[in-house]
């Protein structure tokens, strides 16, 4: 199967975390090329891609291989070495990548310190070196500069096919094979790369709005307002968000709880059939929104 792709795989120095993000002209291109594994590193098996590859390399790592000869050990015995194109960074920062001699063109790939980029069937040459000079300059969290890397490849040429499908996968420093802190996929869109900046943002609301449950169930009210009201702000059209962030803000600050939970029940009333359901261990506030809701409808 033809798959014309750019990818990165990178470690974030600061962090620890492990980081991998794709598109390309294909369905589902998340299924296939990108892999992570907390402690262990970020993979991408791409260009007539042999899908176990990914876990494979991360395998050999985990076994105490080298990226290099992580790389060396999946196409041993591969009969389509030459089609295939795998890139690999380890957990600590060491990046390896390979290309196959017929991959079809422009096909390439930049190793930099922490981080290696890859292509193939790109439209023109140069594209995994916009994608590490990108990724070199940019600012933030590791999902961020991904998407810096993923963004200059496009503005380079990209795809000779076009657009159709993206994914990016952010694993922590440590925890179990299957943890992830960030995991979203485009499978199917005309614009993926917009659509794929959305959803991280959307992961990233999401998070801070489960921290913030946290906090507050330790009793650190304060803080969990905080956290809950940023949530709010980063993903405005979440109505979801704004409903749980105005309970939990609620029980400090009813009047910016009950401007939140308006907002959710603007989008769909239903959320007027949970807040007369919630328990009370698991929303304490829920009671008094409802009441205020009803005295000042």
């Amino acid at each position: 199967m033809r798959r014309g792709t750019y990818s990165i795989v990178a470690r974030d120095p600061g962090s620890g975390e492990l980081g991998v993000a794709v598109q390309s002209h294909w369905f589902s291109v998340g299924s296939v090329v990108s892999w992570a594994r907390p402690g262990v590193g970020a993979a991408a098996t791409q260009s007539v891609a042999e899908t176990a590859h990914g876990p494979g390399m991360l395998q050999k790592l985990a076994e105490g291989h080298d990226a290099p000869s992580a790389i060396a050990a999946v196409l041993e015995h591969d009969d389509l070495a030459r089609y295939r194109q795998l890139g690999i960074v380890d957990a600590h920062g060491h990046a390896a990548s390979y290309t196959g001699p017929d991959c079809i063109p422009y096909a390439g790939d930049v190793v930099g310190e922490g981080f290696a980029c890859q292509a193939n069937m790109m439209a023109r040459e140069g594209v995994p070196e916009a994608m590490a000079g990108a990724f070199r300059h940019a600012d933030g969290e590791l999902a961020e500069r991904l998407l810096a890397a993923l963004r200059a490849a496009e503005q380079a040429g990209g795809d000779v096919r076009g657009r159709q499908s993206a994914a990016l996968v952010v694993a922590p420093v440590s925890g179990e094979p299957w943890r992830t802190r960030v995991e979203v996929r485009v499978d199917d869109s005309p614009q993926p790369l917009d659509e794929l900046a959305r959803l991280v943002r959307l992961a990233r609301a999401y998070e801070l709005a489960g921290a913030a449950d946290e906090l507050l169930a330790e009793g650190e009210g304060e803080s969990a307002n905080a956290l809950y009201l940023r949530a709010a702000e980063l993903a405005p059209e979440a109505d979801e968000l704004a409903f749980w962030a105005g309970i939990g803000v609620a029980g400090s600050d009813m009047e910016r709880g009950l401007e939140l939970v308006r907002r959710a029940v603007a989008v769909k009333d239903s959320w007027l059939v949970l807040l007369e359901r919630l328990p009370a261990d698991l929303a304490p506030a829920a009671s008094a929104v409802k009441a205020e809701l009803e005295r000042q409808p």
